[in-house]
């Protein structure tokens, strides 16, 4: 009798599908990949369902011997951030939540209003981030907030867990203070996001973050009944992504990577993007650096740009006229076929109009979301002369740009795609790469790979060097 094909099965909750990866255990190969809409409303063991008969129509029978999981269905992590100043601890605070996979409903500064708590309550995040201040500077501002939080009452006193990462010599009254409030309050401390100025400490917040991911996020998404059927559920879907992208840009000790790169990952709710760059400045001549340092492994998310759930963010943020000039369609028809995405986001084009839709949106998505990312350059003349002052990290010389996300891969313009995401002379000061050769993630695998990496790195780049192929260069 044949004996099944032996696989590890990686597994992503996507807000808009489900997706399922199989993996040969003994070699380094791809079996198949598949996808199913996700049924996070009803049950999320149906969709996973589906796109196992989908890939096993593929493969044939399987025998899984691991399974692993990444989530972001339902909007994915849901986190609202407060700090003293906004471009200093309210900024690191942004940067610990995003590179951790969470998704930023609200980032506050100075002290928390009556309307703020308000506003807080209505929200429901899925966790809280508490910042402010350096070790030995403002106490003033965390302590006024933990108790503004402290006295939520009635329906705004949902109790989402609190993460206290502010001033050290306040963290211990926060924790005090916070306890006494709201039965039931989950609270945690980590070392301050920002124990001196401009110096940034944000990878203890983004454990705490993960981990509270993985003991509470996923039940209240009711993905804990496949628990039995799963290994373990890792990490949020962007933190996989992450990890994929920054093994593709090192390598390992035994494989080559392929060097500083950008990513961008568009999906129906966000469209995400990713630099493994150092981001210092390529002009020359005297540039000042403006801001926060940046991580070298940065991830930023649109919340409001996607292919579907947010597709009339992308039509807010570009205009009607930007995407019947990108499509070829009338407003009236871009208008219309926005509302009937938004109503049914499981919708895929069946004609030209839709395709013509879908690229509009795409390309618009991904020129937001990248100039977003990007940081910028602007000139200054000083008493002692001309100098330039960078903002955020200077992409323009990275030269790998990995596209990813079923727009992207579906549709037969990637290059056209791409090109949104270099630089354009009509936004001279924005500092995206000017030239790269583009990748296509043509099989949607660097969620899987980052799964795959926690535990087979080798195996999971030679994976992604076989399957993310070189489409071309853009310029």
């Amino acid at each position: 009798m044949k004996r099944d094909m032996e696989a590890i099965l990686l597994i992503d909750f996507g807000s808009t599908n489900t997706k399922v990866t199989a993996v040969d255990p003994e070699g380094e190969g791809l079996l198949g990949t598949a996808a199913a809409y996700t049924t996070v409303d009803t049950d999320v063991g149906t969709g996973l369902a589906e796109a196992l008969e989908i890939l096993q129509k593929q493969t044939g029978p399987l025998k899984i011997i691991k399974r692993f999981a990444c989530s972001s269905a339902a909007g994915g992590l849901r986190m609202i951030t407060s700090g003293l100043v906004p471009a200093l601890t309210a900024e690191a605070a942004r940067l610990a939540s995003l590179g951790a996979g969470a998704k930023i409903i609200r980032v506050f500064s100075y002290e928390l209003t009556e309307e703020d708590i308000l506003e807080i309550g209505a929200l429901k995040p899925d966790i809280f981030l508490l910042t402010g201040g350096v070790d030995g500077g403002n106490r003033e501002c965390i302590l006024h907030n933990a108790k503004m939080l402290a006295s939520m009452s009635g329906s705004a006193a949902e109790p989402f867990p609190i993460i206290i990462a502010g001033n050290r010599g306040a963290a211990a009254e926060c924790e005090t203070i916070l306890a006494a409030g709201i039965a039931g309050r989950e609270i945690f401390r980590c070392p301050n996001v920002m124990p001196a100025l401009n110096k940034l400490n944000i990878e203890p917040v983004q454990e705490e973050i993960r981990r509270l991911f993985l003991r509470r996020i996923i039940q209240a998404k009711g993905l804990s009944r496949e628990q039995e059927l799963i290994s373990g559920i890792l990490m949020p879907t962007p933190s996989a992504v992450k990890r994929a992208l920054e093994l593709l840009s090192a390598g390992t000790d035994t494989q080559k990577g392929l060097g500083e790169l950008v990513a961008v990952d568009l999906g129906g709710a966000t469209t995400d993007v990713y630099s493994v760059a150092k981001g210092f400045p390529q002009r020359n001549g005297d540039v000042v650096m403006k801001g926060l340092p940046e991580p070298e492994s940065k991830r930023t998310v649109e919340g409001d740009i996607g292919m579907r759930y947010s597709s009339a963010g992308v039509l807010e943020v570009a205009g009607a006229e930007k995407l019947s000039l990108l499509s070829g369609l009338s407003v009236e028809k871009i208008r219309a076929g926005v509302a009937y995405l938004g109503l049914h986001p499981d919708a895929i084009p069946v004609s030209e109009e839709d395709a013509a839709l879908d690229f509009a949106l795409a390309a618009a998505a991904i020129e937001t979301a990248v100039t977003r990312h990007a940081g910028t350059i602007e000139e200054v003349y000083t008493p002692a002369g001309r100098v330039f002052v960078q903002t955020g990290k200077d992409l323009s010389g990275v030269d790998r740009l990995i596209l990813t996300g079923g727009a992207i891969i579906h549709n037969g313009r990637a290059g056209d795609l791409a090109a949104q995401a270099l630089f354009n002379n009509e936004n001279p000061a924005s500092l995206r790469p000017r030239a790269a050769e583009i990748y296509i993630d043509k099989s949607y695998i660097l969620a899987a790979m980052g799964l795959l990496a926690e535990t087979w790195p080798d195996k999971a780049l030679s994976i992604m060097r076989k399957e993310i192929q070189v489409y071309g260069t853009g310029k």
